[in-house]
């Protein structure tokens, strides 16, 4: 691949990550770091909640001991975009470099892309990033390179950083690697086929596990299945909105251009481009592989778009409410990425015809600015990416009463309850911008977190069971101190008196309170069953991407040696 795919990509991260090069944290949704990620057993396994964040909190926790958070911050929304747009061009069946450009905006620079960051979701970005790699790692060890095996589970483990990630890498590595393609499969490649395949699903362990063990309902509220439903961002509808790749259920993190009159005809241009560039792709990528590619995104798109519709939300409403697990197709829209993946291929590929025809007619310079127009295409068409989403991502510091109190509360981390008790909250320190709180990764003791979510006004209950106690207890007037917490953190005003009753002020700032319950109750203590299973399921899952980084560095040392001896 040429250089100037690098330069494309590096021009890309630094006109949507550039706020980054001013000093703090991109504090948005669901996007939190904090200096140093303390690791807990409730970042291992909650206790109460789903493990949404396992084994996210988990790896992040881990990194963060010689990582200090500002930087891994950067590291982690850098690296997406950079392994996101390498891999796109890099699995576009040509030679030619404009095609491999037209591949990499257009997955680096899309609607869901943009939608997701200023979501925060950069965790289900990883699965996103990983899934062109997973598809070229696939690709070759069907084709009979048992070498390959290595850097599928390496991709498929930065996908399965979150639950919805690990499932979109088991379905994607099951399609591609089982079964008859249409065309031979290397000899020697079933046993490993079927072994790589095994060792993606034990990446799902963690988080399998976690949901077995935790105390919280495996069933989500069904009211959730309407609120997080594909919405439509323009005159194109629901529809309209999957077909460009967009969609997503918050309104409030979607780019104001998605809602441009000419949007549309943007998403029409590029069906066209994909529509004449599929029978290309179709021919030069192995045979069968196109068509698993097709199936993938087809299953996703309707996956995407189920919540919209009244059957597919009433068979959602019902998985949610009485399956265990039900509530990770909540959100729909996430299980696109396969469609954005093969969209921006098959688009590639029509560029690359459509270059080829306008040159034979109208001369080289033509078939030049219509290859050029394909890659700014996306730019041009949403251009409130850039500059973190016109400033959205701006880093800003902690106040220093949040290091006072981590201190004050590491000296006898009893458990901790933030007031008001909600999950997301608007910090004056971040510029008023909505932020899942923060507390629970700041501080080194166990935080009572909420997972009520707040969507267009409509509190959509979590499986909290704990979390919802404290709400009926403090809506009772009820005192925190009765809860048996050992510390209060009250930021801001609006938390009733009755609520503070029985607590010593132990600091106090413009900003915030810290109280301190003289009779806390002991700290619930996970079970030594329970912390044995959690470590076997985590050792299982760190076994296969250590099994496989070892087989990748010994791959690539042999390749090196090689290379040096040809060369002498």
């Amino acid at each position: 691949m040429g250089w100037a795919t690098w330069v494309v990509t590096a021009a890309v991260v630094a006109l949507v990550l550039g706020p980054l090069a001013w000093p703090g944290y991109v504090l948005s949704y669901d996007l939190v770091f904090v200096p140093r990620q303390p690791l807990t057993w409730e970042s291992l396994a909650p206790a109460d909640a789903l493990p949404r964040a396992v084994p996210l909190d988990m790896v992040i926790s881990l990194l963060n001991i010689a990582i200090p958070g500002w930087l891994l911050e950067r590291i982690a929304l850098a690296g997406l975009l950079v392994a996101a747009m390498v891999g796109a061009a890099r699995l576009v069946p040509t030679a030619r470099t404009a095609p491999r450009l037209v591949a990499a905006v257009g997955y680096g620079w899309s609607p869901f892309l943009a939608e997701r960051l200023l979501l925060g979701q950069w965790a289900l970005l990883c699965c996103y990033a990983a899934l062109p790699w997973l598809v070229l790692a696939a690709t070759r060890l069907r084709a009979g390179h048992t070498d390959a095996w290595p850097r599928l589970v390496l991709a498929a483990a930065a996908a399965a950083l979150t639950p919805t990630g690990g499932v979109i890498a088991v379905v994607v590595t099951a399609t591609l690697l089982l079964g008859r393609w249409g065309g031979p499969s290397g000899r020697g490649s079933g046993r490993t086929r079927w072994g790589a395949l095994v060792a993606v699903g034990l990446l799902n362990v963690p988080w399998l596990v976690a949901s077995v063990v935790s105390g919280a309902g495996g069933r989500s509220d069904p009211a959730g299945v309407a609120a997080f439903a594909a919405r439509a961002e323009n005159w194109s509808g629901v529809v309209g909105a999957l077909l460009g790749t967009g969609g997503s259920w918050n309104r409030w993190t979607t780019p104001d251009s998605r809602a441009w009159t000419v949007t549309p005809l943007v998403t029409v241009a590029l069906l066209t481009l994909a529509v004449a560039g599929w029978p290309l792709l179709r021919s030069r990528l192995p045979a069968g592989l196109a068509g698993r590619l097709a199936w993938l995104a087809a299953g996703g798109f309707v996956l995407a778009g189920a919540g919209a519709t009244t059957p597919g939300a009433a068979a959602l409403r019902f998985l949610v409410a009485h399956v265990p697990g039900g509530g990770l197709l909540r959100d729909g829209q996430k299980f696109l990425i396969p469609y954005v993946l093969l969209l921006v291929l098959a688009a590639a590929c029509g560029a690359e015809r459509a270059g080829a025809w306008l040159t034979a007619r109208a001369g080289a310079q033509a078939g030049g600015v219509l290859l050029v127009s394909a890659v700014l295409l996306p730019v041009l068409a949403m251009p409130d990416l850039a500059w973190g989403g016109f400033g959205a991502l701006r880093p800003v510091s902690y106040p220093p009463e949040w290091a006072t109190v981590a201190r004050l509360v590491a000296a006898s981390p009893g458990q901790v309850l933030v007031l008001p008790f909600a999950e997301y909250r608007r910090y004056g320190f971040n510029h008023g911008r909505t932020v899942i709180d923060p507390w629970p990764r700041y501080l080194a003791a166990p935080v009572l977190a909420d997972d009520t979510l707040i969507v267009d006004g409509q509190a959509i209950p979590g499986e909290n069971r704990r979390a919802a106690a404290v709400h009926a207890h403090l809506a009772a007037g009820g005192a925190a101190a009765e809860l048996g917490v050992e510390w209060v953190v009250v930021v801001g005003p609006g938390v009733p008196a009755s609520a503070l009753s029985g607590l010593a002020t132990t600091f106090a700032s413009s900003e915030l309170t810290l109280y301190h319950n003289p009779h806390p109750a002991p700290v619930p203590q996970a079970s030594t069953s329970t912390r044995m299973a959690m470590i076997a399921a985590y050792a299982v899952a760190l076994g296969c991407v250590l099994a496989a980084a070892v087989a990748a560095l010994a791959r690539w040392r042999a390749v090196a040696s090689w290379r040096r001896r040809a060369r002498a």
